[in-house]
């Protein structure tokens, strides 16, 4: 079984992170495969727009915690590194998160990484590194498109409802669960529209 399925729909990437019985959680195979999906993805020259989801009730649950209390490195960064143009922000084409649920710690920094966000009404966002006495919370994604006293609260281990972050701006479509795949499939049909240097 793959941890990341690809599926391309015309110029269209579909990459869905597949590993719901533990919430999508950034296990090494996971990190590894987003990066070659995401490789191929700023590659290939007949991809234009890429659409990041999960399957079953998370989207990703951030650190796999499991692996790394088993690897002994919690909350450092000793793991093994896969070069991943989306997380390092050097990729210049458009990603819509499609969050089809739990957005958790790194989760929620994906999410930071997309151009353009489509929600479930169920979806819940949460860093929760300063409620366990680490600093990744402050130290790694930067809460760019988030206001500043937002950004704080998430930094602190405030939860947030999906409803609430789209109210401020931050989710660009609130949907029903059946209507999250069909919807960022449209958003990206319309950026297909657009020139290229327009769409980032």
């Amino acid at each position: 079984m793959a941890f990341v399925e690809t599926d391309i729909q015309d110029q269209i990437m579909i990459i869905k992170l597949n590993r719901p019985d533990r919430l999508n959680a950034l296990s090494e195979v996971i990190r590894e495969g987003m990066s070659e999906a995401f490789t191929k993805f700023e590659k290939d020259s007949n991809l234009e727009v890429a659409i990041l989801t999960g399957e079953g009730r998370g989207f990703c649950a951030g650190e796999d915690m499991k692996e790394s209390l088993e690897r002994g490195d919690v909350g450092s960064r000793s793991g093994k590194v896969f070069r991943d143009p989306f997380m390092e922000r050097t990729l210049e084409k458009p990603v819509i998160g499609a969050i089809n649920g739990y957005a958790m710690g790194g989760g929620f920094m994906i999410v930071e990484r997309t151009d353009l966000r489509v929600a479930v009404k169920e979806a819940i966002f949460e860093v929760s590194e300063a409620k366990r006495w680490l600093l990744g919370g402050y130290d790694h994604g930067h809460y760019g498109n988030l206001p500043h006293p937002i950004a704080t609260e998430m930094a602190l281990g405030f939860r947030f409802t999906a409803e609430r972050l789209y109210q401020l701006g931050y989710i660009n479509r609130l949907v029903e669960k059946e209507e999250l795949m069909p919807t960022a499939i449209s958003m990206a049909e319309h950026l297909l529209t657009l020139i290229p240097a327009s769409r980032v």
